[in-house]
């Protein structure tokens, strides 16, 4: 589409006047107005919505979908809920639930930050320690690095067929623009208090010091991720150290692995989670939405996504990098998709 024309089915009121007027008043009368948002509502509470079912006892599907930031995510007119945030407002409100008796967790993932992932894990393993809820981890196409580490809880993990699983590991990102800054002459001074107080700056190179340094924070976090894996899944040794060389696997070699339990599709997934919970095989499957919508399916995104939301110059490129520099349980590959 030519840029002439990008705007092409936009049209303004015929009176803008008159429309301006109307919404400058229902700005003034506050709560006499009717209440009007552009994007849909941002504050109602979860509903909840029945997947599939209409058996005795509940079981609740949550998505785990792209970058697991523990940060709101911004958009052009307004801001989303972390997804860390999402997940525990919805295991928060399981809770007072008695008849969900699973929460079967799908994850489509290529990971994200060190802190929001291992959140995510408290958070799971939490609920299902105070509630004895069992949980069963779904992975769609990307279950990597952080997304799995989230699942580790997990009475059991399936795989689709074409998964793309592992990754576990950490990576340290830290942007560089000195080379940059140098071509144009710009610099920047820096009075610190301590040599490695700007340890990580973008404007300059790193020392011999600072390398180690971050390597041995890697290593650090890397070593609880991979103490996690032998704690939740025990893979024998030799599994264990091809796991650690943070490489992505396939379905198959995942479960030869010991990474994951069975490969499946959903519906073998919803089965494996009524059987382990006691359910029968036609329990209802639910999940919380703030905007239910018509002909629920099981692979709908998330519990914020809006249903009819124009997309306004939505480039979705708050996904496409990470935000700040920082260790990641991250693959890096899997933001392209």
């Amino acid at each position: 589409m030519r840029p002439a024309r990008l705007f092409k089915h936009f049209r303004l009121p015929a009176r803008p006047t008159l429309s301006i007027a109307l919404l400058a008043a229902s700005l003034l009368l506050g709560g006499c107005a009717p209440s009007f948002s552009l994007f849909g509502p941002t504050s109602q509470p979860y509903k909840e919505q029945t997947l599939s079912g209409e058996g005795e006892g509940k079981i609740l599907l949550i998505s785990v979908d792209g970058l697991i930031s523990e940060h709101p995510r911004e958009g052009l007119l307004r801001t989303r809920p972390s997804l860390v945030e999402e997940v525990a407002a919805q295991l928060k409100l399981a809770k007072k639930d008695k008849n969900i008796k699973a929460v079967l967790l799908k994850v489509d993932s290529p990971g994200g930050t060190t802190t929001a992932s291992d959140i995510l894990y408290h958070e799971l393993l939490t609920h299902r320690e105070q509630t004895g809820t069992k949980l069963v981890t779904v992975m769609m196409g990307l279950a990597t690095s952080g997304g799995y580490y989230a699942a580790l809880p997990s009475d059991h993990i399936l795989a689709h067929p074409t998964s793309i699983t592992g990754s576990v590991g950490v990576i340290f990102l830290q942007p560089r623009v000195a080379g940059l800054l140098d071509k144009i002459g710009v610099g920047v001074e820096v009075s610190k208090s301590g040599r490695n107080k700007d340890m990580g700056s973008p404007f300059r190179e790193p020392t011999a010091e600072e390398r180690t340094l971050i390597d041995a924070t890697v290593a650090a976090q890397a070593k609880r991720f991979l103490d996690l894996v032998q704690k939740h899944r025990a893979p024998k040794p030799d599994a264990l150290g091809i796991a650690a060389t943070a490489r992505v696997f396939g379905a198959d070699e995942a479960k030869a692995l010991g990474l994951i339990d069975s490969i499946g599709y959903m519906e073998d997934a919803v089965a494996k989670a009524a059987e382990l919970a006691g359910l029968p095989k036609d329990a209802r499957v639910v999940s919380y939405r703030r905007q239910p919508t018509k002909q629920a399916t099981w692979y709908q995104p998330g519990a914020e996504a809006e249903g009819q939301r124009p997309a306004l110059i939505h480039l979705g490129l708050d996904t496409l990098l990470p935000a700040q520099a920082g260790p990641y349980y991250l693959w890096m590959p899997g933001l392209a998709q």
